[in-house]
């Protein structure tokens, strides 16, 4: 038997308790991956509340984000060391006493610190789950396994701003985490009563690459700095530039030092599958759609149509909606359908759903965002299913946790770049937009006056102030949604890279481990 994983292969019968068990670990993930998004729509009213300084209050987020990322890869040598079963009630019950907390925090350093372990603990949840996959359950139950996990898993970044602004407007900010204690606890119980009991191989604690370790949390504590750095102060800026060398140079040192070691921390040779390496690819790509989207949304709808987080989430709840439709649907066709033409239909019609908004105006709303919503919404699954089966269904279930580890830290890493991409287009190209509307209004031209939103009689009183002070912030408007609309076309054309990966994909995936598990 390999330490940390079941002692023997799933059988084709599962248990209720299996599935019990299965559900209070996708509980878990959904607590943690909600927790990022319902934070950051209430990041105002946690720092007026602690009275935090403006240019601190990214640290609430980032240093969640930074401790994810780390504990992501680690989670499948933890998972060998002490077993699924301990390491999800350690990983669940710590995330829900982190959470307590931050909701007892009186400032900013004691909220940044439990943020730290919240966001440590919270990162393993999810790669435990899409382990459990395919270590629980056998082949004919893996598809409804994934589409509960991964429906879950993209369905907490959607609805995160209705519940997150919900309990902005109706209650205290404290709530944003207090919310997350009877799930945990109720999460923590299930897993321990009705998950395998299977002992780990604690030896492998003893012998940590203490060294290793320092080398991954480098290259990636970096990496998640100078993203977050970069839209704002520049990507050719020294300290930039020096955070992503550092990241680099760390990441290389640390795969040279994995391949070289008989008992790695993550285990990389995966890569040698080319079906676990194309699935990675495609997790990056998702995750650059997936939390792009979710996160181009709020900032047009905050900053163009000027609605608060409840208004926001109303809006956003389509797209969840449409996932939730579509997942049985999902389901049915991941056992039927050649794996490579669904992946090519799910990023083929996410990538047009994120086109279709590229021609937002300024008084694009609710009806506007509606279809975008519902076919990004109905491809969703058919981006993440088959892509895990490619990733993770050929490997013998001993390097599954590793494997899982890595699978998710691409779709939370492609996130992370694409959100800083959007950054530095959405902020860099704005202000050119802006001067080249000014110019247009100047010049009297009919399509500048017809972007910003006003009739082309209001140039008899350009020279009102009145009417320079309304105009002024109709520009701004206007230019943000045209370097909106510019972010959402550069999402989109990534995502349809993923068309081209689909097509160099295995034409079989599942079948060797299969066999490997039975």
């Amino acid at each position: 038997m390999t330490a940390g994983t079941p002692a023997s292969a799933p059988s084709e019968r599962v248990s209720a308790g299996t599935w019990i068990g299965f559900a209070a670990m996708c509980l878990g993930m959904f607590m943690a991956v909600l927790d990022i998004q319902v934070v950051a729509t209430s990041l105002p009213a946690i720092r007026d509340a602690l009275g935090i300084a403006a240019e601190q209050m990214s640290w609430i987020q980032t240093a969640y984000l930074i401790a994810e990322v780390i504990a992501i890869p680690l989670t499948g040598l933890l998972t060998r060391a002490v077993g699924m079963r301990s390491l999800f009630a350690l990983a669940v019950g710590s995330f829900t006493l982190a959470s307590i907390g931050c909701a007892a925090s009186t400032g900013f350093a004691s909220l940044v610190m439990a943020r730290v372990v919240q966001g440590f603990f919270g990162g393993m949840l999810i790669p435990l789950v899409f382990s459990a996959v395919f270590l629980l359950f056998p082949l004919r139950f893996q598809g409804l396994a994934t589409t509960l996990a991964g429906m879950l898993a993209v369905l907490a970044p959607t609805v995160g701003p209705i519940v997150g602004g919900w309990i902005t407007e109706t209650g205290s900010w404290h709530w944003l985490f207090l919310v997350n204690v009877v799930p945990g606890i109720a999460a923590c119980g299930l897993g321990l009563t009705t998950l395998p009991r299977v002992m780990g191989d604690r030896s492998l604690l003893r012998s940590l690459d203490v060294a290793g370790l320092a080398l991954l949390a480098f290259c990636l504590a970096s990496l998640q700095i100078g993203l977050k750095e970069a839209p704002d102060g520049g990507w050719l800026t020294a300290p930039v530039m020096a955070l992503l060398a550092a990241s680099v140079l760390a990441g290389c040192l640390f795969v040279m030092r994995m391949l070289g070691r008989i008992r790695p921390i993550v285990q990389l040779r995966a890569f040698q599958d080319r079906g676990f390496a194309l699935g990675c690819a495609l997790s990056f790509i998702l995750g650059i759609g997936l939390y792009g989207s979710v996160y181009l949304m709020p900032v047009f709808l905050a900053f163009v149509r000027e609605h608060g987080p409840l208004e926001i989430g109303l809006v956003m709840l389509v797209t969840g909606v449409a996932q939730l439709a579509t997942a049985p649907v999902a389901v049915a066709l991941e056992q039927r359908v050649n794996a490579r033409l669904l992946t090519l239909a799910g990023f083929g019609t996410f990538g047009i759903g994120l086109a279709m908004s590229t021609a937002q105006t300024v008084e694009t709303d609710f009806s506007g965002m509606f279809w975008p919503q519902v076919v990004r919404g109905a491809a969703i699954m058919f981006c993440l299913l088959p892509p895990t089966r490619l990733a993770l269904g050929n490997l013998p279930p001993e390097t599954v946790p590793d494997a899982s580890g890595v699978f998710n830290l691409m779709r939370n890493l492609g996130g992370a770049i694409g959100i800083a991409l959007i950054d530095t287009v959405v902020y860099g190209r704005a202000p050119l937009h802006a001067k080249a509307l000014a110019a247009g209004l100047a010049g009297l031209d009919p399509k500048a006056f017809e972007t910003v939103g006003i009739p082309l009689e209001a140039t008899a009183r350009a020279s009102d102030p009145e009417v320079v002070a309304v105009v002024r912030p109709m520009v701004e408007k206007a230019a943000t949604t045209l370097a909106i609309n510019e972010a959402w076309a550069m999402v989109a054309c990534v995502t349809f890279v993923g068309c081209g990966l689909a097509l160099l994909a295995p034409r079989r995936s599942g079948a060797a481990g299969v066999s490997a598990m039975h």
